[in-house]
């Protein structure tokens, strides 16, 4: 099923509700989870080279994500229009939007890549890294943002697939994209014959020569579907400047408090040691891999619920994300308690050195169990954006990161040492998820009795 389901669906079979949101999650779990997987398996290649290669890699996570929320801001934004201009019959400007997103995403996302290179010698330093771990990051880093900037481009034209009503073939390229580098990153880091490899920037240059190659592809594929429309593109920003702004602005600084805070809980790990980076990094990748049910959902679900807001069908927003957040809990839950009975061997895969095994086979006995309630956190800021709350949704994301996440983190580290920064990171995720479900409640009730308001 390519296209988004009407609305009509609040009288629905729970069962039947379920299907469809399974329909409409899937592609895109499984190309998130490639995609995840992608950078998971950057790790675990990097991680065979040392524990410094993989402390050097994972202070550059903070950095990256910076990136990254940047351009799901964008592709946030750019969703909600495209796919409100469709149902509201506006082929022509949905065009032009996508010919916006392309030019001025690309120009956003380049700008930004060619701060982070600007200032990577004090960013790193801050972060806490050493003299020897910043000598490892210069050459991986120079590969790394290019190919930060070109993900950020292929991402924006998933993000016109998406808006279309199209999951399956972003889905599809995010696995095409991640099995290359699968093929790439031995032959790069490690060398083949009697060429000897390139390391860590090795897993850099994997990365954008994936990203490359499925941006021509892209291109390709969206160039005989005539959603990029040039003519009237400059007029067009006047009309869509502040919707979008609107939308983006504060999805943006939304997306970009999680690396901001990444940056602290990095900092703070640091005191026990490059070990312990080296571990988190890790568990940093290990965490998105284990969530990529919710990341495909919270890319999914919003162009069915911005259609429900577009109708002011709030009934069948009650049980969309009723049923969506079930589903996040019991599958959250379950999948993070099998993984906290398996914390040791699961971390004798991923890393070698059993410093870092230690490290990280506590972090997932106590992590995983409360992702259900990030979960339900996660869906609600994404369902906010797409019902027009885009401020609560940055104030929750605010909430959960700086009063229920980092002191806790703080907490826990220096009265419980790591185990209690682990056990911090869980009680976090557990109470941001209960008080992001909270406020969802009380956006209905004010929404609820604006209606009734406006009607009187």
């Amino acid at each position: 099923m390519n296209g988004t389901p009407q609305t009509d669906t609040a009288s629905l079979p729970t069962l039947t509700l379920v299907r469809q949101l399974w329909q409409q999650t899937w592609p895109m779990a499984m190309g998130v989870m490639s995609l995840l997987g992608f950078y998971l398996v950057d790790s675990i290649f990097v991680a065979r080279l040392g524990t410094e290669p993989l402390a050097a890699q994972s202070f550059t996570f903070p950095l990256a994500f910076l990136v990254i929320g940047v351009q799901v801001g964008i592709g946030i934004a750019i969703a909600a229009l495209i796919s409100r201009a469709i149902g509201a019959g506006q082929q022509e400007q949905a065009n032009r939007l996508g010919a916006l997103v392309l030019v001025g995403g690309g120009l956003l996302q380049g700008m930004l890549v060619l701060v982070l290179w600007l200032i990577q010698e004090p960013a790193f330093r801050l972060l806490g890294a050493s003299d020897e771990i910043r000598s490892m990051i210069r050459p991986f880093w120079a590969l790394q943002v290019p190919a930060m900037w070109v993900g950020g481009v292929v991402y924006f034209g998933y993000s016109l697939f998406r808006a279309h009503g199209n999951t399956r073939f972003p889905g599809m390229m995010m696995v095409a994209t991640s099995l290359l580098n699968l093929l790439l990153d031995p032959i790069l880091i490690f060398g083949i014959g009697d060429w000897q490899g390139l390391g860590l920037p090795g897993a850099a240059l994997a990365t954008l020569l994936a990203f490359s190659i499925g941006g021509v592809i892209v291109a390709y594929a969206l160039r005989g579907k005539g959603w990029v429309q040039r003519h009237g593109m400059v007029a067009q920003v006047r009309v869509s400047a502040w919707p979008f702004a609107q939308i983006a602005g504060p999805a943006m600084v939304s997306q970009l408090m999680p690396p901001l805070a990444a940056m602290v809980a990095t900092a703070l790990v640091a005191r026990s040691g490059d070990q312990a980076v080296a571990a988190w990094g890790m568990a940093s990748r290990l965490e998105g891999f284990s969530i990529v049910w919710v990341l495909g959902m919270t890319m999914a679900l919003p162009p069915w619920l911005g259609r429900c807001y577009g109708s002011n069908d709030w009934a069948t927003v009650r049980r969309l994300m009723q049923v969506a957040a079930g589903m996040v809990i019991v599958w959250q839950v379950v999948l993070g308690l099998v993984m906290a009975l398996f914390a040791a061997p699961l971390a004798s895969v991923l890393v070698d050195t059993p410093a870092v095994q230690a490290y990280l086979t506590v972090l997932i006995r106590w992590i995983p169990p409360s992702y259900g309630f990030l979960g339900v956190c996660m869906l609600v800021v994404s369902a906010s954006n797409a019902l027009g709350w885009p401020m609560r949704a940055m104030v929750i994301s605010f909430l959960r990161l700086f009063l229920c996440y980092l002191p806790l983190l703080w907490l826990g580290l220096e009265f419980g040492g790591f185990g209690g920064f682990a056990l911090g990171a869980a009680l976090g995720n557990v109470l941001a998820g209960i008080m992001a479900w909270g406020f969802y409640q009380q956006a209905l009730r004010e929404d609820h009795l604006s209606v009734q308001a406006r009607s009187n």
